[in-house]
């Protein structure tokens, strides 16, 4: 029996996919349940599992953009298991051939010994100037370079010193062409604008040294900062509501649940995927989530549906050693956190100078619908919230609120 594999649907809206990769050659007898291909949509990239054993005919190439529902792959299900699981179709083995000898018919240049040869005050002028002589013509007897040769050598900026300069061109996965248009699609329809503060998180560093080895023991998770900010966020978006707020046609859709989304770096780039209703969640509930969501990016079982929606968004750029940015909004959304790394720096408290675990942090915001006075004073909530965590976060009650 011949079964037809034909391309499921991801999600809604999404009507083609790319073939990121085949992981399997034509003729190869797969098992059922076994990865196939990877497939790109513009929001995720899945794989593709056989959906029964037997040899498979590949209908499509890598690269190919194919709609919903059209085959890709035929899967003969009366062919035999190859003995000792061997692949059905064995590569085959191309004998090494030797390379022709050329021999050059373009006549022989007129040289001589000194043809290229530069005097010791021209060799001392060009090495200054980091020239090499193979690249100057001489003028002077039998093709010598003079010193007057030397100092006329001028190379123009961009001139090539004998560096590798190759060049590859790749096509964009249909993941990063959507990102991309999505970006753009931010920056030219919405009025973006972007405000900063800093958060001195000595008081956060505080709990974690003394309760992370705890909280880890007794939930299998560790208390990282996302479980602080992600809070924080919650907190003042119930403050700041029109900041959880997105603007769709003439209308303004306001929500009275927190869905955030936490941008991570995937195998195939950027994706986001969602927190779910992380106005109810714990301290364990937030670090649990963000774990269970970056293992699936990380290991491409992230699904569509994982990444739809989000009401607000947060960035950590601090990851990869950045000090300050100016995050971009996800659309729909109208606001974004851009979380950076933390630096010991001077900062003054009572009058005196101390060193302080220092973060910058950023609100990108679609000033439509948010006023600058919102999106300051949602920024200063989130700050206060951190800087002190355990009257805004914890109800002053630590271990409570870890669930120690």
């Amino acid at each position: 029996m011949i079964l037809e594999m034909k391309v499921p649907s991801p999600g809604e809206s999404i009507t083609e996919v790319e073939i990121a990769a085949w992981l399997v050659e034509d003729g190869d007898y797969v098992e059922k349940d076994q990865a196939i291909a990877e497939v790109d949509s513009d929001k995720a990239t899945l794989e593709l599992p056989a959906e029964e054993s037997g040899t498979i005919t590949l209908k499509a190439e890598e690269g190919d953009a194919v709609a919903v529902g059209a085959v890709v792959c035929l899967i003969d299900t009366d062919a035999e298991k190859p003995e000792g699981g061997a692949s059905a179709s064995e590569p085959k083995k191309e004998e090494a051939s030797k390379p022709e000898e050329t021999v050059s018919s373009s006549p022989k240049e007129n040289k001589t010994y000194a043809t290229g040869t530069a005097s010791p005050a021209a060799k001392k002028i060009l090495a200054e100037k980091n020239i090499d002589s193979d690249s100057i013509s001489g003028s002077g007897k039998d093709g010598r370079i003079t010193k007057e040769d030397a100092v006329n050598a001028t190379p123009s900026m961009g001139t090539p010193t004998g560096g590798n300069r190759g060049s590859s061109r790749s096509k964009m996965s249909m993941l990063r062409r959507k990102v991309a248009e999505r970006l753009v699609e931010a920056k030219n329809t919405t009025a973006m604008l972007t405000t900063f503060n800093e958060v001195d998180m000595s008081p956060i560093f505080a709990i974690r040294n003394e309760y992370k080895e705890t909280f880890k023991e007794k939930h299998g998770v560790g208390l990282g900062f996302m479980s602080f900010f992600t809070l924080a966020v919650v907190r003042a978006l119930k403050m700041y509501p029109a900041v959880n707020s997105m603007i769709d046609g003439k209308d303004m859709i306001s929500y009275d649940f927190c869905d955030i989304s936490i941008a991570v770096s995937g195998p195939k780039g950027l994706m986001v995927p969602v927190i779910r209703n992380a106005e109810n969640l714990s301290f364990r509930g937030v670090e649990s989530e963000v774990k269970r969501l970056a293992l699936r990016a990380r290991d491409g079982q992230i699904t569509v549906d994982e990444m739809t929606g989000g009401t607000f968004t947060i960035s950590n750029g601090g990851v990869f050693g950045s000090m300050l940015s100016t995050p971009i909004i996800n659309p729909p959304q109208s606001g974004i956190l851009g979380m950076h790394n933390i630096v010991e720096r001077p900062v003054a408290i009572d009058g005196k100078v101390e060193i302080r675990p220092i973060m910058y942090v950023a609100l990108s915001y679609d000033h439509r619908i948010i006023d600058g006075k919102e999106s300051v004073g949602f920024l200063v909530a989130v700050k206060e919230a951190l800087e002190n965590p355990v009257e805004h976060l914890m109800n002053n009650d630590i271990k409570k609120a870890l669930e120690l």
